[in-house]
């Protein structure tokens, strides 16, 4: 059978039983072709929140949200260990969790967190040890989740009452249903790896060694991203990008070409977040020099629902003038999609030169530079 006949088998596959439900037709996207430039401003079409968290002598945030939720917002300073809960509401500071260490109940590292407020519990992935530590919200411990030894377990997605969708991109072997997406029991860690086709594993990781070093690089976006209630799944080596349901049915959702498993170098396309009336996403090039850098070179790519073209996109804020934004997901909450940590020395210099408006723009304002930062909230619109 040749790589057609298999591509297109697959392809078949995973459209069975799906067709009648995809309310948007399979979008095609040429990863190798100049796609015209277009600027965007993200108000136009999302939700934007700022919450300036509060500054006392106790901590500094140096770190990203982890986990948003009703009454909490979630930032983890994680080297230090420190776990920090804020009023979701007001900013407030509420308290302060930290238990690393190596005994029983403690994390080395808290990668990410997974909360649930209605059980007033949060999930913490300690990828070093391979386990997720369970405490309440107030830091006591409750159990703790083993799982699989050397996974690298990115994220915990909240698909189920039972599972986390999550993803390992060092997937071993390269047998053709090789997974690097899997849902994993909040029970007891067991894995149930998700088989999205393709036809060779393809790592999506450069290593070299660059004289008595050795460097690494991967593309620094998810392969996971959600949309209208289903999760979107780019498998590296696949050229189909697949929404999977609540009921584990995978459907196809956006074609690649050419295909990956003819390109050398690989180009690979992700997803980024997908909005109503935008689906942003992420062409990388698998390859980088590290001499001189550290990232692979990627093009940022959105699709216009309304008018079906596909172009070039750079995001501005349009609170903070001349700011990008990255339309990356990862989402936080139920109603938020991702957020961005802005620091108050550069709040301030930018309300100087006359950048900021509105809502932003009064917060900068009752800021010193020592501050914590303002946390923007980033929702998809209704």
């Amino acid at each position: 059978m040749t790589k057609t006949m298999i591509n297109f088998a697959f392809f078949l596959l995973g459209i069975i039983g799906c067709t009648g439900n995809q309310q948007d037709k399979l979008l095609v996207v040429d990863v190798t072709k100049s796609y015209p430039k277009e600027e965007l401003t993200l108000q136009d079409f999302m939700d934007v929140e700022y919450l300036a968290l509060e500054t006392n002598d106790e901590f500094l945030v140096q770190g990203n949200v982890a986990a948003v939720g009703e009454k909490f917002l979630i930032v983890t300073n994680m080297r230090q260990g420190d776990i920090l809960l804020f009023d979701r509401v007001t900013g407030k500071y509420v308290r302060k969790i930290n238990r690393k260490g190596n005994g029983p109940g403690e994390y080395v590292l808290p990668f990410n967190i997974s909360l649930n407020e209605k059980e007033n519990i949060m999930y913490v992935n300690d990828g070093p040890s391979s386990n997720i530590q369970v405490y309440d919200l107030e830091g006591e411990y409750k159990r703790t989740i083993p799982y699989r030894k050397g996974a690298l377990v990115t994220s915990l997605f909240d698909f189920d009452a039972n599972h986390f969708l999550s993803q390992d991109i060092y997937a071993e072997g390269n047998k053709t249903f090789a997974s690097t997406f899997f849902l994993m029991s909040k029970q007891n860690g067991e894995r149930m790896d998700i088989s999205v086709p393709f036809e060779k594993r393809i790592s999506p990781v450069i290593t070299k060694r660059v004289g008595d070093k050795m460097y690494g690089s991967s593309p620094r976006i998810g392969f996971i991203s959600s949309y209208q209630g289903n999760w979107v799944l780019a498998e590296p080596s696949a050229d189909t990008i697949y929404t999977y349901r609540s009921n584990q049915e995978l459907c196809p959702f956006i074609v690649r070409t050419p295909s990956v498993q003819v390109m050398n170098p690989e180009q690979f396309l992700f997803p980024g977040l997908l909005s109503n009336r935008y689906f942003f996403m992420q062409v990388v090039t698998k390859e980088c020099d590290f001499e001189k850098d550290q990232e692979m070179p990627a093009v940022n790519l959105a699709y216009d629902r309304q008018t079906g073209k596909i172009f070039q996109s750079t995001v501005y804020n349009g609170d903070y003038e001349g700011r990008e934004e990255k339309m990356s997901v990862s989402a936080l909450g139920e109603d938020v999609a991702f957020a961005a940590k802005l620091e108050a020395f550069d709040l301030i210099e930018a309300n100087k030169d006359g950048k900021l408006r509105g809502r932003l723009k009064e917060m900068a304002s009752k800021l010193n530079s020592e501050d914590n930062p303002v946390i923007m909230l980033v929702k998809l619109r209704k």
